[in-house]
Order: structure tokens, then sequence, then C-alpha cells
């Protein structure tokens, strides 16, 4: 039955007190948010590419996610707010030449530091390996820490000279509070990009029926050839009869819209009529036409 051998149970025997809460080893967590995919939980290889939100991938791993996104997957949870190929940035790293690769300690007869990163910081020289804060340029993927863009100030990035911007920073495998910055930040940008869109959508709707308005142009431009040439015929015919047919060539459209024939008004003077093929001088009779020939006739 117990307790029958002159044994004194001690308090903390009989009572239970609460569980304690299991802490979590703070090099092993830093390993795996800084040596692991936030998605397949394989070991980091490149290509490798980040979120907006600062987590890191395999790149193979997202594109198998966004092409089944249906397939059942552990940690699909971090990667929800990724769409397309286009919310993850491929990153520029720079190799730690001190990294030795995952087979140097295999015998197991020397220390092995667990702090030894594949990446270090092209500036300081810091390794990536969650002990300093690193982050990326959203515009270029190159891939900084936090204390060199502090030290060396500058609106260019150090490797590859292209300009950036403050928001422009994505901190990698960031506290909760600067994920929760970046989410936010992330929201507005692509608020941004669906008002350009539909402002550009708007823009192309206006200028189509523009456009309409603007080929019916050539028509117009053909029509005024003969009225260039009706203009042309009321000077031929003001210089024959002097200024009295000169003051009515400012109404030529009336001219030009009209169904009736030009021979037909009375203001035209005949010399102006002969100017066109309805004048009589212009008819040829059945005995004035020539016969139709060919111009390469064949006889068989």
């Amino acid at each position: 039955m117990g307790c029958d051998g002159g044994t004194i149970p001690k308090r903390h025997e009989l009572v239970k007190g609460p569980k304690k809460v299991e802490k979590v080893d703070k090099n092993a967590e830093l390993i795996a948010r800084w040596s692991y995919c936030a998605l397949s939980q394989e070991k980091l290889r490149r290509p490798i590419v980040a979120c907006e939100l600062g987590r890191l991938y395999n790149k193979d791993a997202v594109i198998e996610y966004l092409l089944d996104k249906s397939a059942e997957r552990p940690n699909t949870e971090v990667v929800v707010h990724i769409r397309g190929i286009k919310d993850v940035k491929e990153l520029n790293l720079t190799d730690n030449p001190a990294w030795e690769g995952e087979r140097a300690n295999s015998k197991g007869d020397r220390y092995e530091d667990v702090h030894r990163a594949m990446f270090i910081c092209p500036v300081v020289g810091l390794e990536m390996n969650g002990k300093h804060k690193f982050c990326y340029l959203h515009t270029c993927g190159c891939v900084f820490s936090e204390r060199a863009l502090r030290e060396v100030k500058t609106e260019i990035c150090h490797k590859c000279g292209d300009p950036f911007q403050e928001d422009d920073l994505v901190i990698l495998n960031g506290s909760k509070e600067e994920t929760e910055r970046l989410q936010q930040r992330m929201e507005e940008r692509r608020a941004r990009a669906k008002l350009g869109k539909k402002s550009k959508k708007n823009k192309a709707a206006v200028s189509k029926p523009e456009e309409v308005k603007e080929n019916p142009a050539p028509a117009k431009a053909s029509s005024s050839e003969p009225k260039s040439l009706e203009e042309n015929g009321e000077e031929g015919g003001s210089m024959g009869q002097g200024p009295s047919t000169s003051s009515k060539l400012s109404k030529p459209t009336a001219v030009v819209g009209s169904k009736r024939s030009i021979q037909e008004m009375p203001g035209k003077s005949e010399t102006y009529k002969s100017l066109f093929t309805t004048h009589s001088t212009a008819k040829r009779s059945k005995d004035q036409t020539s016969n139709w020939v060919t111009h390469t006739p064949y006889h068989f």
C-alpha cells in the first residue's frame, strides 16, 4: 500500500503543483529559423527566397506550393500571404569563407560551433546566424546586417549599387512587432498597386472612344480633296468673270454637302461647270468612242 516501511513522504510528492512551462532552447530556435526552410523544414540551399514578412524559404518549395495549394503540407499558415512567385524575392547572399559544410565534423572528435553560418554580411563580416539583425532590399535582393546599414549610411546598395529607400528594407526573421509592421506595409503596398492598375484600366477605357472618334478623320480629309478642287475652280471662274463670283467662295461646304448636280446650279459660271465630267462637252457620242481592243490578242 506504500508508506509502510517507515518512510515519510514529502509535500511535493503528495501535492501536485502546476506544470512547468517547457523552455525552448534558444540555439535550436535560431538554427531552425536561419538554417531551415520555413515551409518544408528542409535545409536552406540556393536559390533562397524571402517573402515580404522576412521569412526564408527554398525556392523550389515555394514553387511546389504555388503549383498545388490543395495538397496537405505542414506549416502552410506561413505562406498564406504568398499569392504568386512575384510575392517573394530571390536573395543575393554572400558566402562565408569559414563555412566548411555539413560534413566537416562527421567524426565528432572536435568542437562543433552551432553558430557558424553559411552566409555573412559583405560590409562588416557578421555571420547570418540569428544573433545579429539582418535585412534585405526589396529592390535588388541583397542582404546586409542592420549594423552595416546603420554605420555606413547610404542611399545605394553596398553590393550592386542600385538606389533604394527606407521602405525597401525588409528585416529577416524579425520579432513579432517587426513582423506586424512588415505586414501592414505589405498591405499598403498591395493596395497602392491595385489602385494603380485600376487607374490604368480607366485611362485605357477613356482613350478607346477618343481613338474611335479620330478614325473617321481620314474620310473627312478625302472629302476635302474635291472641296479644294472646287475652290480652285471657283478661283478660275472668278478670274474669267471678275469679282462677282469670288464672293461665293465663303460657302464651299454647301456645294460639297449638297446632292444636286453642279450643272444645275444657276450661280455657277459655264467655265466652272466645264471642269467636271457632268458637263455636256465631256460627254461623247457612240461614234466618238473607240472599240475595245485587247493588248495581247490571240488568233486561233
